[in-house]
């Protein structure tokens, strides 16, 4: 990245939407070509969906793969794929080590345009649900983590969070003002078709920045069926780009000047009070 391009208005991001499985090289190979299709339409920065490795009905699948911080495959794979593609990449979720031998952090990693790893997020809450036979209780197989995580990317501020946290807006004001979050979910249907867009307009309004949401979307081998609609949202809770089901890619600019705009014109995080 040119420094004369560290002050441009416009900065296209992408979000990958993937329907992974339970084998981890196959899956791989796929988010690894919708990276580099994301980097050929000009994205720097690309985001993946949580469990962009691996989604298996077999829950304890993601503590056998899980790795120790700064080792293995998966932490590889991303800090080669962003050095390959010349692009800052969050990579998704992977499963990390943990103080528990038999659960993970659900952790994500972000790497910059040379493969340096710049930020890591352990997701804070973690998801339970239960509707009839549909059950998910993901304390079982995972620790929770306790940080608030921001970066700084090319173009300005990012807030990172995973999934289930979007339902908690008081993680993202805790954030500070950012010009992006970025949110890999793997959201179930059920969940995702009453909530998901929603909350993610909720969050881009009212913190005034963008949202990009890359999610897992489809039916999977094991039969599961997630959400998907992975979706760039501007800060006046506008959808700029988005795709309903099926692996792709979506992509959009990231304009700091609409930001500003907004923020003078609705000063609201300025009129913040603590009540």
């Amino acid at each position: 990245m040119s420094a004369s391009s560290l002050h441009q208005s416009l900065f296209r991001v992408a979000a990958v939407q993937t329907v992974s499985g339970p084998e981890v090289e196959a899956n791989l190979k796929d988010v690894g070509a919708l990276i580099a299709q994301a980097a050929g339409e000009g994205a720097g920065l690309v985001a993946l969906p949580e469990y962009f490795a691996l989604i298996s009905p077999d829950e304890q699948a993601k503590v056998r793969i899980s790795e120790r911080d700064g080792e293995g495959r998966l932490q590889d794979f991303l800090r080669d794929a962003a050095a390959r593609n010349r692009v800052w990449l969050i990579g998704g979720t992977v499963p990390l080590t943990s103080g528990d031998p038999g659960k993970v952090r659900n952790a994500t990693l972000v790497y910059d345009d040379g493969g340096r790893r710049v930020a890591r997020y352990d997701k804070i809450h973690l998801f339970g649900f239960s509707k009839g036979e549909e059950r998910y209780e993901e304390s079982q197989t995972i620790e929770p983590g306790s940080e608030v995580v921001c970066f700084d990317a090319p173009f300005g501020r990012v807030g990172l969070s995973v999934c289930y946290d979007l339902r908690f807006p008081e993680l993202f004001r805790a954030m500070g003002r950012v010009d992006l979050i970025v949110l890999p979910a793997a959201f179930t249907y059920t969940t995702g078709e009453a909530h998901w867009e929603v909350l993610l307009r909720a969050r881009a309004i009212e913190n005034q920045c963008y949202v990009l949401a890359p999610a897992q979307g489809g039916r999977h081998p094991s039969g599961r069926r997630t959400f998907g609609d992975t979706m760039l949202i501007d800060p006046w809770g506008g959808i700029v780009a988005r795709r309903r089901e099926g692996p792709g890619v979506v992509s959009g600019d990231i304009d700091l000047q609409h930001i500003a705009r907004i923020r003078q014109s609705l000063p609201a995080l300025a009129h913040r009070t603590l009540v």
